[in-house]
């Protein structure tokens, strides 16, 4: 048998296996958008991901970093594949009108009454990746290795790959020899985009509260105005990256809230700020964030601040940096089963993941090597919608479509929910057919 014949028949075999699993994956997709959960609060979620991967004959442990699931499929001697799914949803009403929209609500850690949406498609990664256990599970004859799939908690808030790695991730299951993961986007659906090296920026949150000495808005002598001191602090964190900052490097700082006082006539206390921070370079990164707590600081001298202020990191996460040569290998497995005409070349992106831990072992917290691991993006946005916006290039087009995180955002259509599972199970099948 040829070597392309054996691709059309793994091809095939690919296609049969999922649209034999299809219709129930499409209905688990359903139930998993219609009931939401919070980060570190999946305890339906991944029971009904836990359940399904039973199912299919895995060996499945629940409960890995909080509510992680980590599904084995043992097939005798060869490399160990880890694939990686998120599942928690966030503070968003729904807006879409489907049929199974989320109408939940949950009680926040504030106590705060606040709708539920799975706004960013982590609902649909979940559903991928129970597809592509029921399509790896009966194509065993046609690969060998252990295959690892993972469920994450708390994506949202970079929580959920260090707590599965606190929780033994590495020593309780094999440490994988290839990391794969994907993430939907409003790329033109039935497509998969690829990017080698910097592909996703780290990402810290930072509260700072400032400290005054609040009193009556007409003795502001007899006060230590913090209100005046934020807003120096806010206008000085802007000449970090246009003077500190190399021209050629991306960063960026963004005051997202700053909050003081009751009303006009009171001179408050303190000031609270909340400040993002983004960057592709982890080391440029620390020192950028080195410099906001320095400017801070200075300020609050400036502004005789009776105390020192106070830092705290809400969560963080590292760039991520996608293993060149692990790229080209999986993006030759998808060329041969999705076409060149349907892969598209992935912009680098602001946003950020805590994928990248799982292959990073000191900030991993994992010690040895760093492990290989390849994040790719599946297009989400149906053929006709695609022709009606403007552009030609796939970023001059998305920049006209609801991304993810919008309460209109909808990626779970049939075609992407096919496409994600194809793609997992191929850039599976690109390391655990090697050696036969």
């Amino acid at each position: 048998m040829s070597i392309q014949t054996g691709r059309l028949n793994l091809k095939c075999a690919i296609s049969t296996q999922l649209e034999a699993a299809f219709e129930d994956i499409q209905s688990l997709y359903r139930q998993l958008h219609k009931s939401p959960e919070l980060p570190f609060q999946e305890h339906k979620t991944s029971a009904r991901l836990a359940n399904a991967l039973d199912s299919f004959g895995y060996e499945v442990t629940r409960g890995i970093g909080g509510t992680g699931v980590v599904a084995l499929l043992r097939n005798g001697e060869g490399p160990t594949v880890m694939l990686r799914s998120d599942m928690d949803a966030l503070p968003i009403k729904e807006e879409t009108g489907l049929d199974f929209a989320s109408s939940e609500t949950t009680v926040a850690e504030d106590g705060r009454e606040v709708p539920l949406m799975h706004a960013c498609g982590h609902d649909l990664h979940s559903s991928c990746i129970v597809g592509t256990a029921a399509v790896m599970a009966g194509l065993k004859e046609q690969w060998a290795g252990t295959l690892m799939l993972i469920c994450q908690p708390a994506e949202e808030v970079f929580g959920g790959a260090k707590a599965m790695l606190n929780d033994g991730l590495y020593t309780r299951f094999p440490r994988p020899d290839i990391i794969l993961g994907q993430h939907n986007m409003p790329a033109l659906a039935g497509t998969v985009g690829h990017r080698a090296g910097s592909t996703m920026a780290a990402c810290t949150n930072l509260a700072i509260t400032i400290h005054g000495n609040g009193g009556h808005g007409s003795m502001p002598a007899q006060t230590v105005d913090p209100v005046v001191i934020a807003a120096h602090v806010v206008t000085r964190l802007q000449t970090i990256v246009a003077r500190e900052v190399p021209p050629e490097e991306t960063v960026v700082v963004t005051v997202g809230k700053l909050h003081a006082g009751t009303q006009a006539n009171i001179i408050p206390h303190s000031a609270e700020l909340e400040i993002n921070i983004r960057s592709f370079d982890n080391t440029l990164h620390s020192q950028v964030v080195e410099s906001i707590e320095r400017i801070i600081h200075a300020e609050c001298n400036a502004g005789r601040s009776p105390k020192p202020p106070t830092f705290n990191v809400l969560n963080e996460t590292i760039a991520l940096e996608n293993n060149t040569m692990a790229v080209e290998h999986v993006r030759r497995a998808h060329a041969e089963h999705f076409g060149d005409a349907n892969l598209y070349d992935m912009p680098r992106l602001n946003g950020s993941e805590d994928f990248p831990f799982f292959g990073n072992a000191e900030a991993g917290g994992f010690g040895e090597e760093d492990i290989p691991y390849v994040y790719w993006f599946i297009g989400a946005t149906p053929a006709e919608r695609w022709a009606e916006v403007p552009g030609i290039s796939v970023s001059q087009k998305m920049r006209h479509l609801e991304m993810p995180h919008s309460p209109y955002y909808f990626p779970g259509n049939d075609v992407t929910l096919r496409t994600g599972i194809e793609a997992m199970a191929v850039g599976a099948l690109a390391y655990l057919t090697q050696q036969l």
